[in-house]
């Protein structure tokens, strides 16, 4: 899946008061800590990955997280 596509959902997840967040998951792929997931992820995983996310402040630990969950074999 392209990483567009990917933020494209990421995007309809991720309140507008909530732009801090998704600024940072944008700049995290672009310098590559967080990478697509291997396998397509169903809404509702990507959903409960992107709570997850939202309930800390955007930090390296929380991408660190993120990462994890879109791909757990990332050593982040």
């Amino acid at each position: 899946m392209p990483i567009s596509t990917l933020l494209a959902r990421i995007r309809r997840l991720v309140p507008r008061s909530g732009d801090q967040h998704y600024d940072e998951i944008v700049r995290s792929f672009g310098v590559g800590t967080l990478r697509p997931p291997p396998t397509p992820m169903s809404d509702g995983e990507l959903a409960r990955a992107i709570a997850e996310f939202l309930k800390e402040q955007p930090s390296s630990e929380s991408v660190g997280a993120l990462g994890r969950r879109l791909d757990p074999t990332t050593p982040l």
